[in-house]
């Protein structure tokens, strides 16, 4: 956001006002009056907050600010500090208490160091409704994490675009009702800041369409790797890879009684005991699903990766590369739970930073999954998943993603326009299931998805 309002033209205390009046629509759209106590810090988040002082007590509420420290002498802030003629109390938790709503512009989402006990205190005394201003004070906006401490909020306001921290975890549950305010700045301005990093959803990608001409070859062809005596993993897999369009799926058996097994289930996948890796018109490959974390694994993945094909590496595959994430370079995609992604890549504070440096360091996107799931590619681009609702969170679900992928690759998607595609559509087909969704659910849910994302 710093870098929009240095470059928009417009005078910082334009957008401040602006800003300062969109928290206060917010406020008079949702709550009727009540005694309102404003909490200011010293920067620019401070000075939205004594302009939303300065609207509210002119519509007629009744408002009191408590400011933890003055803004810098010259600056917006002081400026709009020096406009507000209502009245000023302590910066004390007895105020925040008996206030039935204080408004949190004490930090802004650009916070570089922990909130102090002295601004905790009052903020976690707050018994009425709390509105923050751009992100709960101590909330690191491009984190996502908590900085000392955040009182949660029930209205977060905040201006232009959401920041990562609005929808990375704990973050995206400490911001209540969200809404972002439109404060002048036009487009074209933002577009051209060049920003990185954006809420996953349909426009971020596309979806390949179906040519009358098409044939089950070029629709495309995904191979899934099938563990002995694990082959539930890979059949679900290759059920969503059918759903979102591929035209063959084959599952390759490690040995003939796991064949046998997997010839008597769907009847329209293929089964294979030999790697068909010399195939050109297999273009996909998902590997890991159901395969033990060994050296056999390790060396499919490298295998696939070497003979030019793209590769999905998954589970097993992953955890067989424990500590050594440059065998996995080359491949497409690698979808990592945190567990995985740790055992590979090391410990992890700021999932977002950590997948970005994971997609440089393998070159391969890397789609981290979990409620907050955050894809990266090596060029620096990253998407944020916020669709996904808590039912998903059981097993065989990754399965079913990572067949998404294999799929979405295989009709020739781009890695981190498949990978970004498929956590937002295997969040709306678990949405539009409903509670009590299993693994086994998902896949026939995905086509309406596709529709849904094609508008």
């Amino acid at each position: 956001m710093g870098r929009v309002d240095a470059t928009c033209g417009i005078p910082g205390l334009v957008l401040m006002e602006a800003a300062g009046r969109a928290v206060a629509r917010a406020i008079r759209a949702r709550i009727r009056p009540v005694p309102v106590l404003v909490l200011c810090g010293p920067g620019n988040n401070g000075g939205d907050g004594y302009v939303v002082a300065r609207l509210l007590e002119q519509a007629g509420w009744n408002v009191a600010v408590a400011a933890c420290g003055e803004p810098r002498p010259g600056g917006d802030a002081a400026a709009m500090a020096a406009r507000w003629r209502g009245g000023r109390v302590g910066f004390e938790p007895a105020r925040a208490a008996r206030a039935g709503l204080v408004v949190d512009a004490v930090f802004g989402a650009g916070l570089a160091r922990d909130v102090g006990d002295d601004v905790a205190t009052v903020l976690a005394a707050a018994r009425g409704r709390v509105v923050a201003v751009d992100v709960p004070s101590g909330l690191d906006g491009a984190t996502g994490l908590v900085r000392g401490y955040a009182r949660a909020a029930d209205l977060t306001v905040t201006f232009v675009r959401r920041k990562p921290g609005h929808l990375l975890l704990p973050g995206r549950s400490l911001c209540g009702e969200m809404v972002c305010a439109d404060i002048g700045v036009p487009d074209a301005v933002v577009e051209a800041v060049g920003a990185r990093c954006f809420a996953n959803a349909p426009g971020l990608w596309s979806l390949p369409g179906a040519a009358v001409a098409d044939n089950k070859y070029s629709r495309g062809h995904v191979a899934i790797a099938v563990g002995p005596g694990m082959v539930g993993a890979a059949r679900l897999a290759a059920m969503a890879a059918r759903r979102v369009g591929a035209g063959l799926v084959t599952l390759v058996a490690p040995d003939a009684p796991t064949a046998a097994l997997l010839r008597g289930a769907e009847p329209g996948v293929l089964v294979s005991e030999a790697a068909p890796l010399g195939d050109p018109r297999v273009g996909a490959w998902l590997v890991g699903p159901g395969l033990p974390p060994d050296a056999a694994t390790r060396a499919l993945g490298r295998a696939v990766i070497e003979a030019g094909r793209a590769l999905v590496a998954d589970a097993g595959l992953l955890s067989a590369c424990a500590g050594t994430p440059i065998a996995l370079a080359g491949a497409a995609v690698l979808t990592p739970h945190m567990g995985e992604f740790t055992r590979v890549f090391g410990p992890v504070g700021d999932r977002l930073a950590a997948a970005r440096a994971a997609a440089a360091l393998t070159g391969a996107v890397v789609l981290l999954k979990g409620a907050d799931t955050v894809v990266a590619a090596p060029d620096g681009r990253a998407a944020i998943n916020e669709n996904a609702p808590p039912w998903l969170a059981t097993g065989g679900t990754g399965d079913v993603l990572a067949g998404t992928i294999a799929g979405l690759l295989g009709r020739g998607m781009a890695p981190f326009e498949a990978a970004c595609a498929a956590a937002w559509l295997q969040g709306d087909a678990a949405a539009a299931f409903g509670e009590g969704c299993l693994a086994e659910d998902l896949a026939a849910f995905l086509p309406a998805s596709m529709s849904k994302a094609r508008g």
